[in-house]
């Protein structure tokens, strides 16, 4: 049911977005056409009212009526109600997806940690992955209406064979007025402690990953749950429905063309229908059915989650994993730049452009080729931030001990009054002295 379409906006073009708009299914004309055909018969109405069925009394009455919807339609804050509402709907739509309980890192991981080619290894294996799936099934069964319809009851996830009969009566002989679907999550961690006293768990991590691996998986289904217990709140959601509808309620009056010979500012064109409110109302509306859709994405509109496509993925992949591909693997070889210390795998013709590419280093890499303004230091000392080649030099390691200077300590000579002042980065070479570098890891003793 969800509508794909990131194939055809991979790259930037001109217009690219224009092709998306005679798309039909998931768009907006076929959820707001219905609104969108109904609020225009409305106006049509009133404007058919207005101009051939009232007195000139009454017409008066209408226009100061139109005049003092249409200025006071403004107090209604629509755009910034509606805005954060649908940024909250977004959000959570996005999060109950990924809320979704997928088995891929869970069967990896009793993949290889369940050991056992023989058939009671297999059984173990098969059955764990199994009741994990059971758990996503039976979650999804209560949170989306496309499930429900294909398992409607017991009996139709007994003949799937998500579950046998005896794990049925076991399911059914456990009372709870909750839901249960964390049932199978025990059944599961009661056989990983089976399998860790079988020995075919070899140690204790490795029953501690799976079982984490087992409870990320039981608490995306909670999380499942908890998102369709606890809704939108209701107000926040009558609040915005009450402000789009009951603001479009007043343009059907407030946004009537009136009579130009009347005089009334900002009435001079007639222009029968109402292109900028249809406009409005086209874009306002459309957003409040963006909200309406996403609200709950586990319903059958054209752009909510394929959840059956979900669950049969989901068990084909997972059972294949811990089944089929247990301990089957390729025969090892050396690759192909096994002597290659640079290797480069190879570029298509339309990929060549790669290769011109200088390679990313940083973005300072390149300041020592650019141009920069220098600031010039000027001093009175003869021998500012002079080295001598003659200067005795050393460089010796640095140690976790503070450097210990033989020379004899050196003071910075004062300016003279009224004399040139000297500049901060000056440092006078009066003496040997040495200095540490700290980015070098060594000292230097110079002149």
């Amino acid at each position: 049911m969800t509508v794909t379409y990131t194939a055809r906006v991979a790259n930037a073009r001109f217009c690219g977005f224009s092709k998306l708009l005679w798309a039909w299914k998931g768009s907006i004309y076929k959820v707001l056409y219905k609104e969108f055909l109904a609020f225009f018969a409305m106006y049509t109405a009133i404007s058919i009212t207005y101009r051939f069925f009232l007195y000139d009394d009454q017409k008066r009455y209408f226009e100061k009526l139109a005049i003092y919807c249409n200025h006071y339609a403004s107090l209604i804050p629509m755009s910034f109600v509606l805005g954060f509402y649908v940024t909250l709907v977004v959000n959570r739509w996005w999060n109950q997806y990924t809320s979704i309980p997928l088995p891929d890192r869970l069967m990896c991981v009793l993949s290889g940690g369940l050991q056992g080619s023989d058939e009671r290894g297999r059984l173990l294996r098969r059955t764990m992955m199994r009741y994990a799936s059971l758990s996503a099934l039976l979650i999804l069964r209560s949170v989306s209406t496309a499930v429900f319809k294909r398992f409607p009851t017991m009996d139709h996830v007994v003949e799937a064979g998500f579950m046998t009969r005896d794990e049925r009566k076991k399911f059914e002989g456990l009372h709870s007025p909750y839901n249960k679907y964390w049932i199978p999550c025990v059944w599961f961690t009661n056989l990983a402690a089976m399998a860790r006293c079988e020995g075919r768990i070899k140690d204790n991590h490795t029953l501690k990953l799976l079982l984490e691996e087992l409870n990320a998986f039981r608490g995306k289904c909670s999380m499942l749950f908890h998102y369709d217990m606890i809704s939108v709140p209701l107000v926040y959601t009558q609040v915005v429905t009450l402000a789009v509808y009951s603001f479009f309620l007043v343009c059907l009056i407030g946004r009537q063309f009136l009579d130009p010979s009347q005089g009334y500012p900002g009435h001079d064109l007639d222009l029968y229908v109402p292109i900028f409110t249809l406009l409005q109302f086209f874009f306002y509306a459309g957003w409040l059915k963006v909200a309406e859709q996403l609200i709950n994405p586990f319903g059958e509109d054209d752009d909510d989650f394929e959840t059956n496509w979900l669950i049969d993925r989901n068990f084909q992949v997972s059972m294949m994993a811990v089944d089929e591909m247990y301990g089957d693997l390729p025969m090892m070889e050396r690759d192909r730049y096994w002597n290659d210390s640079n290797p480069r795998p190879p570029y298509t013709a339309a990929t060549l452009f790669v290769l011109r590419k200088p390679s990313f280093q940083g973005s300072t890499f390149d300041m020592s080729s650019r141009p920069s303004s220098s600031i010039p230091i000027t001093s009175s000392h003869p021998s500012a931030l002079l080295f001598h080649p003659a200067a005795h030099s050393s460089l010796e390691l640095c140690s976790s001990q503070p450097a210990i200077s033989h020379n004899k300590a050196v003071s910075t000579p004062k300016p003279p009054l009224g004399g040139n002042k000297m500049s901060f980065l000056t440092v006078p070479f009066s003496e040997p002295q040495r200095f540490r570098s700290v980015s070098m890891g060594s000292e230097l003793t110079g002149s």
